[in-house]
């Protein structure tokens, strides 16, 4: 299966072989020890895989279910009348696919598949770069598709990659599709990044977005077992971004005033999760920290100049 796919999570191997997760997990470790895959958190990629970046075929069998769920949510954060850019990936294909019922939408993007996912809404408005067409994630890439971003300023972006950790932010395996994702973050007032829990942790060769940039993060629920995955949330957390986790049986109910989306689905939680320090007083591409934050560090200023004093 990571032959055929490139990459594959645990939850879908111990699907097909009908087995524990608990097991497959012990049979990654198995084949790692012998060079054949290399472990991610939550699956195994081919060896060599972090320079290796799969086609659009591989990714589009890889967590699916996960990236229905998060497309499902993220399309409830997008309200009519707005301008938005949507980055190329899997997961933005399927966001694409649901913003075609919100009325009014202005929807600029370098994906191909993202238009096409759009061509036949009638109430959405596509606006495609310029570029030179890369065909293994059917995106148009170069200097032409950063030019056509100049001057743009749109509400928000959602953007997928390969990679998510809280000390590099969002990564990708190719030069020149992590240079188009850093020309969509600069056109827009707030970032919104869109992984399954297949990528947290895992760390790829070109930043795309700096974690201080990420205004939240939408994914899918780790698995129980999965400690690194919940780590990495906290860690992201902790470091200002907003964490939005999909959940397949949620509720109609608006949570902490987001409104209901046109897929109808709802986050099973939405945080910042406990031990958040920074939040983002007003819609942009930095944070700056809560007066909450930033009291207690002028309460202990004195003590640690005491200290240095007598040191």
């Amino acid at each position: 299966m990571v032959r055929a796919n490139g990459a594959v999570s645990l939850r879908e191997l111990a699907r097909v072989v009908q087995t524990s997760e608990v097991t497959v997990r012990r049979d990654v470790r198995a084949l790692e020890a012998e060079g054949l895959l290399d472990r991610r958190h939550g699956g195994a990629v081919l060896p060599g895989g972090f320079t290796r970046e799969s086609g659009f075929p591989q990714k589009s069998l890889s967590a699916t279910a996960e990236k229905t769920a998060i497309a499902d949510l993220a399309a409830s954060l997008v309200e009519e009348g707005e301008a938005i850019v949507v980055g190329a990936g899997t997961t933005t294909q399927e966001l694409a696919r649901r913003l075609a019922r919100v009325p009014g939408l202005t929807v600029v993007t370098n994906s191909l598949l993202v238009a096409q996912a759009l061509a036949h809404a009638n109430r959405v408005e596509v606006v495609m770069t310029g570029g030179t067409l890369r065909g293994t994630n059917y995106a148009l890439v170069g200097s032409g598709a950063e030019q056509s971003l100049q001057g743009l300023r749109v509400s928000r972006a959602f953007l997928s990659g390969s990679g998510l950790t809280a000390e590099r932010g969002l990564s990708t395996s190719n030069m020149l599709s992590a240079s188009v994702d850093r020309a969509l973050v600069q056109a827009a007032a707030e970032v919104v990044v869109l992984a399954d829990h297949t990528k947290l942790g895992a760390d790829t060769m070109f930043q795309t977005v700096p974690t201080d940039v990420i205004t939240r993060l939408v994914t899918d629920e780790p698995p129980a077992h999965d400690d690194r995955a919940a780590t990495e949330l906290q860690a992201l957390a902790d470091q200002g971004v907003q964490i939005a986790v999909a959940g397949a049986g949620a509720g109609p109910v608006a949570e902490d005033g987001v409104p209901s989306g046109p897929s109808g689905r709802q986050p099973r939680r939405e945080v910042p999760l406990p031990g958040q320090r920074r939040t983002r007083s007003a819609p942009g591409p930095l944070r700056s920290p809560s007066p909450l934050t930033a009291e207690p560090a002028e309460r202990d200023r004195p003590t640690r100049m005491a200290d240095l004093r007598r040191r």
